[in-house]
């Protein structure tokens, strides 16, 4: 099974067996009023509609659950269904939707409260997952955003994809944004188990980047844009761009954040290690002994297994991380 692959320009319409793919959305709400109405909107606009909106709201005390409601009411054909979220966090919201994705759905794709989605998001998501040279393998889709101020200006696109997808890049760095992910039906029932043996994944979306490599499936990333995503002082994580970003990833590291988080991961991918491929379980094992060991031991791991972050700076990044005994 290849361990990635790339979507590019994307124009077919999308069927499975001769009819429109189902596709669920999966949107996680917590005290998000002020920008959710813009996100809701732009999925009544889509030229693929969903069969499906899961909302799992976390316990908001503005508006929130009343917007979804009117919305609700305003759209009865798009079938949204309010549930209440786990109050764990923004991961175990995430989680929780995953395991409330019901039969029948073929594709499933993440929604923040407060970005904007283009009008062939979901389009091209599903043609991505319809057209793939072996879809019935487990496959995660994702791309590109266009990143935002908070009031949808200041636009600049995202960075692309410079070296393939895999679980040798997910152990340690994230190119799946949450906000883009689209799984097929093989990965959904992938991280429907799996997400029942996790312990406190650090984000939802790089836990699902590796388990859905880790098991030997394939990322499908398309360097086209797909959304609006707004970066305003409420983002969980927000983009990774520029020189105070650089400044917030050092002191991240020399924090030992980076450390707790690697650790965090390590425990959830290993509650699911049997779910893993034999060379990929492997790999995670050496990962885990190795970044505990000898200045010498830590950095011959990352060699030994092939670990890289996107770009040279990523990776020397890494092989910093690794000496300070900081991954």
């Amino acid at each position: 099974m290849p361990q990635s692959s790339e979507a590019g320009a994307i124009t077919t319409e999308c069927q499975i067996s001769g009819r429109t793919p189902a596709v669920a959305v999966l949107l996680a709400t917590w005290n998000g009023a002020a920008r959710l109405q813009a996100q809701l909107d732009s999925f009544v606009a889509q030229t693929l509609q969903p069969a499906l909106i899961l909302v799992s709201d976390d316990g908001s005390t503005d508006d929130t659950r009343d917007i979804v409601r009117a919305f609700a009411n305003a759209h009865p054909a798009l079938n949204v269904t309010l549930l209440d979220g786990p109050r764990k966090g923004a991961a175990q919201n995430f989680l929780s939707l995953i395991r409330a994705i019901p039969e029948g759905i073929d594709y499933a794709t993440l929604s923040d409260q407060d970005d904007v989605w283009l009008r062939d998001k979901l389009q091209r998501g599903a043609d991505a997952l319809t057209g793939a040279a072996r879809p019935d393998d487990c496959l995660l889709y994702c791309g590109r955003t266009w990143e935002c101020n908070a009031e949808l200006r200041d636009m600049r696109i995202s960075r692309p994809l410079r070296r393939p997808a895999g679980f040798r890049n997910a152990l340690v760095q994230n190119i799946a944004s949450g906000n883009t992910i689209m799984l097929n039906r093989p990965a959904i029932k992938l991280a429907q188990a799996a997400s029942l043996e996790a312990r406190k994944p650090v984000v939802h979306d790089w836990w699902l980047y590796q388990i859905v490599t880790g098991a030997g499936g394939a990322v499908l990333f398309d360097h086209a844009p797909l959304l609006m995503y707004r970066q305003h002082e409420g983002n969980l994580i927000g983009a990774n761009r520029g020189f105070q970003a650089k400044r917030k990833r050092l002191r991240f590291m020399l924090a030992k954040r980076l450390r707790r988080w690697n650790t965090m991961n390590i425990d959830a991918l290993s509650a699911s290690a049997h779910r893993l491929n034999p060379e990929n379980r492997q790999t995670l094992e050496d990962f885990a002994t190795g970044r505990n060991g000898g200045l010498w031991t830590r950095l011959a791991m990352i060699r030994r297994n092939g670990l890289y972050r996107q770009g040279k700076q990523g990776t020397l990044s890494l092989y910093l991380a690794a000496a300070l005994r900081k991954l």
